[in-house]
C-alpha cells in the first residue's frame, strides 16, 4: 500500500531550513529532535509539559513585572501556555525522552508550541527564544521542572494516596482486632496473633513512609531558576529568581523556593535522588503487604486461606471457577518497576559533569512515572483488596486450635525440652496441644485452657 504523502510547511532555525507537518505546532527544533532522536515510543510525561508551561507563564510574568518584556507578549504567552494546558495534546509534545541529555529539545518544543500559538490564536508574533525563553536556559528550566513536578505530585497526588491507604488499613485493623489467628515465622506456624495487630504492622509501614517523605520534601521545593547556562545567572535580570517564585506561587496551595546554590541545582539532581529513594522504599512496603494478602488468601482449599480476596475477575483461561490475587500480583509488577526506576535515576544522578546534569530527561520521565505507580498502586491496594477482602473464620480457628506452637506459654512452667516434646507429639498425632499438655504434665485442665488461650497470648508478657 502506498504512504499518504503528509503536506508539509517549511520553516528556518539557525542550522537551515526544515520540513514540518503542516499543521504542527511545533517549530524547526522540534522536528530536528523527532528526525534524529528514534529510540522509543516514551515520551515526556503530561505532568511535566505542564510544569514547564507553568514555568514559562512564571517567567513572562517576572519579565514584564523587570521590564523585559512588553505587556502585549507577555500576555499571548499566558494565554498561550494557558490554552496548552486546558487542551493538553501530547501530538504537539513528540519528543523522544532519549534526547539530549539537558532536555534542550523540549524546552525549545514548548518555547516554539507557545510562540506558534501566539501567532495563529492571538495573533502576536512572539519568538520562542528572544520571547517565550527569555532569562532562561534549558539547563535551568528542565531540572526546574523535575522538581516542581515532582514536589506538585507528591503533595497532591503521592501522600493523599498513601493516607487512603493507611486509613482503610486503620478501619480493617479496628474491625479484626480481636479475631485471633496463626502468626507465622518462615512461613511456619508461630504463636498467635490477631489480625489487628497483623494490619498494624502495614499501617505502622506506610505511616513511617509518608513521615520520611514529608520531612524530606522541603528539599524538594527548592527552583534552581535563575541559574541560566552555568548557574552564575548571565542573561537573566538578578531579581528574575524573586519575582519568577512571585509569579509561581501567585494564588496557589503549593509554595516553591529558590535553590540557592545555582550551580549544585543544574550540576546535581540529589533531591531527585534521594525522592527516589522513598518511593523504592514505598515501592518494598507494597510489595510485603501484597505478598501477605496473596499468602494468606492461597487456596481455597490447600493453602493458608485466612482470608479471600474479592473476586475480580476469572483467573484461568482452561481452569474454570479459578480466581487469582491480581491487585495483589499487579502491585507486585508495579513496585519492582518502581524499584527498577530507582536504579536507572541513581545511575542517571551520577552524570552531572561539570556544571551540567545530561541525563535529566530520563530522570524526569522515570521519577514522574514512578510516582503515579505508588499513588495509583496504594489505592488500588486499599480499595480492591484491603477494604473488601472477608476473614475466614472456621479456618483460622482450626488453624490456632491445632497449633503445637502454643506449648511456648508452657516454657516456664514445664522447660523448653519438655515443651518440644508435646508439640512434636502433638504434631504427629493431630492433636491440639492441650490434649498431650493433660497427659504429659501434672498442669490443671482449667490452668491449661487459661495458660493457653489464644487471645491472651496476643497480648504478650509472662503467663
Amino acid at each position: 500500500m502506498k504512504k499518504s504523502k503528509i503536506s508539509c510547511r517549511v520553516e528556518s532555525d539557525s542550522m537551515g531550513k526544515v520540513k514540518i507537518p503542516k499543521n504542527a505546532l511545533f517549530g524547526p527544533q522540534t522536528q530536528r529532535a523527532v528526525d534524529n532522536f528514534k529510540i522509543s515510543d516514551l515520551v515526556l510525561p503530561k505532568e511535566f509539559i505542564i510544569s514547564i508551561l507553568l514555568i514559562k507563564i512564571a517567567a513572562a510574568e517576572a519579565n514584564c513585572k523587570l521590564g523585559l518584556l512588553s505587556k502585549k507578549i507577555t500576555t499571548a504567552i499566558i494565554k498561550s501556555a494557558e490554552y496548552l494546558i486546558k487542551s493538553y495534546d501530547p501530538q504537539d509534545f513528540p519528543v523522544d525522552v532519549f534526547q539530549t541529555g539537558s532536555g534542550t529539545s523540549t524546552n525549545m518544543n514548548v518555547n516554539e508550541v507557545i510562540s506558534n500559538v501566539s501567532k495563529n490564536k492571538f495573533q502576536v508574533d512572539v519568538h520562542p527564544n528572544d520571547h517565550v525563553n527569555m532569562s532562561q536556559s534549558s539547563n535551568d528550566v528542565i531540572p526546574t521542572a523535575i522538581s516542581h513536578c515532582a514536589y506538585s505530585l507528591a503533595i497532591s497526588k503521592l501522600i493523599p494516596s498513601l493516607n487512603i491507604l493507611s486509613k482503610d488499613i486503620g478501619i480493617k485493623e479496628k474491625k479484626l482486632r480481636n479475631i485471633v489467628k496463626t502468626g507465622r515465622t518462615h512461613l511456619m506456624d508461630a504463636m498467635p496473633i490477631t489480625f489487628g495487630q497483623e494490619l498494624s504492622g502495614w499501617k505502622a509501614q506506610i505511616d513511617d513512609n509518608v513521615d520520611s517523605l514529608k520531612d524530606f520534601l522541603k528539599r524538594l521545593k527548592r527552583l534552581p531558576i535563575g541559574g541560566t547556562a552555568v548557574g552564575t545567572g548571565i542573561n537573566a535580570h538578578k531579581q528574575f529568581t524573586k519575582e519568577f517564585l512571585a509569579a509561581l506561587n501567585s494564588e496557589k496551595k503549593i509554595k516553591y523556593v529558590n535553590k540557592k546554590n545555582k550551580f549544585e541545582g543544574l550540576s546535581s539532581q540529589d533531591d531527585i535522588v534521594l525522592y527516589s529513594s522513598h518511593l523504592k522504599s514505598i515501592a518494598v512496603s507494597l510489595i510485603k503487604i501484597s505478598n501477605d494478602l496473596r499468602w494468606m488468601n492461597s487456596g481455597p482449599g490447600s493453602g493458608i486461606s485466612d482470608i479471600t480476596l474479592e473476586a475480580l475477575q476469572p483467573g484461568s483461561s482452561i481452569m474454570p471457577g479459578k480466581v487469582n490475587p491480581v491487585i495483589s500480583e499487579s502491585s507486585i509488577m508495579a513496585c519492582a518497576q518502581v524499584i527498577g526506576n530507582d536504579a536507572t535515576i541513581m545511575i542517571c544522578g551520577q552524570s552531572g559533569n561539570f556544571q551540567l546534569n545530561v541525563t535529566l530527561p530520563v530522570i524526569a520521565y522515570n521519577i514522574v512515572q514512578s510516582t503515579n505507580i505508588i499513588s495509583n498502586t496504594a489505592i488500588s491496594l486499599a480499595k480492591k483488596s484491603i477494604a473488601s477482602f472477608e476473614v475466614n473464620k472456621s479456618n483460622i480457628d482450626k488453624s490456632v486450635n491445632s497449633n503445637p506452637i502454643l506449648v511456648t506459654a508452657l516454657n516456664r512452667i514445664i522447660g523448653y525440652e519438655k515443651g518440644a516434646y508435646i508439640a512434636k507429639k502433638a504434631y504427629k498425632l493431630g492433636l491440639p496441644i492441650i490434649d498431650v499438655a493433660l497427659k504429659e504434665t501434672d498442669i490443671s485442665e482449667k490452668d491449661l485452657k487459661k495458660i493457653l488461650d489464644p487471645l491472651a497470648l496476643t497480648k504478650g508478657g509472662i503467663k
